[in-house]
């Protein structure tokens, strides 16, 4: 798994970023994102309301001296060369932008030329929680994605599921965590980290301010009988009796795919279930592949 986030996290710097996409399911029965309903991108327009701690990049055109890399401090203010001390919290950018081009041109240059960015979106934040190594609550940085994200907590961990779950609140400046029976279903985004590895990067979803990144445990299904490598294996939503016969090294010589069977637990209870290579195995399930009768 950390050798999938490592060529996902390449792939997603050599290419644009993009937002969840609604698509169909592919005919392998794999799960795609969907998509989560939008909130206004605050991104780094001129619109965007600073607050505290977020790190700005004030350009003065032409005036190199001027310009530079200031952090927004818990007063709500930052502190620039000759003018002391600026306020910023609760300001739009281009609110900032005037300030100070007023107060420049106020006896120290003519017709000042300001532009303002946010280098670090540090009064924003996502929380990431589950299989990763180091979760916790994380600072934006610009517009952050779901691999920036996993890439800030160290990696999944080797008991992690290939799928992410992104819990998104009604609330953008929730203070805590989700998880799934917190949020709407509307509100989850489920996305399939072996598709980016894949080069999927549709998959690759812009977060937003509040997301929660809920890395689950991996799910395993158990196989057993005529297959060449019987055991345990990592589930995959959409996975068919097929596709798990092919993950266990197929059929043995002796193998039959007919009168298969799974023993799943229905209602706490261990319930004997027919199936064919087309249905699909759920959590939990044990398949067993009969002997052929000659």
């Amino acid at each position: 798994m950390t050798r999938l986030l490592a060529t996902c996290l390449l792939i997603a710097l050599t290419a644009p970023a993009a937002g969840a996409q609604t698509t169909a399911s592919p005919a392998d029965g794999s799960q795609r994102t969907t998509a989560l309903p939008a909130r206004p991108a605050t991104g780094s327009s001129n619109d965007y309301i600073v607050g505290a701690q977020d790190v700005l990049k004030v350009t003065v055109y032409e005036e190199p001296t001027m310009s530079g890399i200031y952090r927004v401090d818990n007063d709500g203010s930052f502190q620039y060369p000759m003018l002391g001390r600026v306020p910023a919290a609760g300001l739009r950018l281009r609110d900032i932008e005037q300030s100070l081009k007023t107060k420049l041109e106020n006896g120290f240059i003519n017709r000042a030329q300001v532009a303002v960015d946010v280098e670090q979106f540090r009064s924003r934040s996502v929380f990431i929680v589950g299989e990763v190594r180091s979760p916790g609550k994380y600072p934006m940085t610009g517009q952050m994605t779901l691999i920036e994200a996993l890439a800030a907590a160290g990696s999944t961990t080797q008991t992690a599921s290939t799928e992410v779950l992104i819990l998104r609140p009604r609330d953008p400046v929730t203070a805590q965590p989700l998880t799934p029976d917190l949020v709407d279903q509307a509100n989850v985004s489920r996305v399939s980290l072996a598709d980016l590895q894949l080069g999927r990067l549709s998959e690759n979803v812009s977060l937003m301010e509040g997301d929660t990144i809920f890395v689950p445990k991996a799910e395993k299904f158990f196989i057993t009988g005529q297959v060449r490598t019987p055991g345990a294996y990592t589930y995959e939503r959409g996975l068919t009796v097929l596709q798990a016969i092919s993950l266990a090294g197929g059929l043995t010589d002796k193998g039959s795919n007919r009168r298969m069977k799974v023993i799943r637990v229905v209602k706490g209870k261990k319930t004997e279930v027919k199936v064919d290579l087309t249905d699909s195995i759920q959590p939990g399930d044990t398949l067993v592949v009969p002997q052929r009768l000659l």
